[in-house]
């Protein structure tokens, strides 16, 4: 197996570097990777976790070039903790998604939110941040958190799709913050976003037919909610069992991860009448 090029700067479009950082897990893929946006004065999106060679990769590719903006699409602990020590570094401010710190109930730690997250800039849905030959416009995907945001270079149609869209599996939707009515509504827009070219996923690789695969998320999570009320109907009322008839064959280890999104679609379906929760147990409506 090829080793993961951890801490190299990869040119792979005219306008973006990655670094990949050294934090692969069953969740993260090879790692979080780092997008450096711009020739000159440069934008950093999702710096990533909290990890000293990260953090001198990332310098040694920034290559005492200006720093616009430390650009984040969401809380968890693998993409923004590395943000405070790359801002002291470059002076470069730290903008994008909205603070959020809460008890997550997933299985990751590296999903745990980042509590000592401090923008100096939310960026609401719209707003743009600009360097020589670059703007970078925020577009609410609420879903995965409710403060995710993807960015857009409007020059070229890249969109950086941080984990909403990712290039190697479908993200995990953990209630309680995890949203799958809201996840739905933003594969929906991005699917009506033609503009964008391609995508560069904060994990895997760049998705060069974006709305090919956005229809096959949606599709997919539309396939996982037929089998819940298959599964309801036939009586299987506990989460642990629907995840071991609807998820055959995956690693165990991703098992309590299937059971956070399960339960997001059975959330979804009490809010739409179609399921009823009797303590731990799930009926159908």
């Amino acid at each position: 197996m090829t080793e993961a090029p951890y801490g190299e700067a990869i040119a792979i479009d005219p306008l973006v570097t990655r670094v990949l950082a050294p934090n692969p897990s069953p969740f993260t893929a090879t790692g979080t990777q780092t997008h450096l946006v711009g020739r000159d004065a440069l934008a950093v999106i999702d710096p990533g976790p909290d990890d000293p060679k990260h953090l001198a990769a990332l310098i040694a590719a920034i290559g005492g070039r200006p720093v616009a903006a430390i650009v984040l699409t969401h809380t968890h602990r693998d993409h923004s903790p590395l943000a405070r020590a790359l801002a002291a570094e470059t002076g470069a401010p730290v903008v994008g998604c909205a603070p959020l710190a809460i008890e997550d109930l997933g299985p990751r730690a590296d999903a745990a939110f980042d509590f000592d997250y401090r923008p100096d800039r939310v960026l609401p849905d719209g707003e743009t941040v600009n360097g020589e030959g670059w703007t970078l416009e925020a577009v609410a995907t609420p879903g995965h958190t409710s403060n995710h945001l993807a960015f857009a270079v409007r020059e070229t149609g890249a969109l950086f799709s941080g984990d909403h869209v990712m290039g190697w599996s479908t993200t995990i939707v953990s209630p309680p913050d995890g949203d799958m009515a809201a996840y739905m509504a933003s594969l929906e827009r991005l699917l009506s976003r033609e503009e964008d070219r391609i995508y560069y996923p904060a994990h895997g690789e760049a998705v060069e037919n974006p709305r090919r695969l956005v229809r096959g998320l949606l599709g997919h999570r539309k396939q996982r909610e037929g089998q819940i009320l298959r599964l309801l109907a036939a009586d299987v009322t506990a989460i642990p069992d629907m995840v071991t008839r609807m998820y055959a064959g995956i690693d165990p280890r991703l098992f309590p991860a299937a059971e956070r999104s399960v339960l997001a679609h059975l959330i979804d379906l009490e809010r739409r009448g179609a399921a009823r929760a009797e303590g731990d147990a799930w009926r159908s409506a």
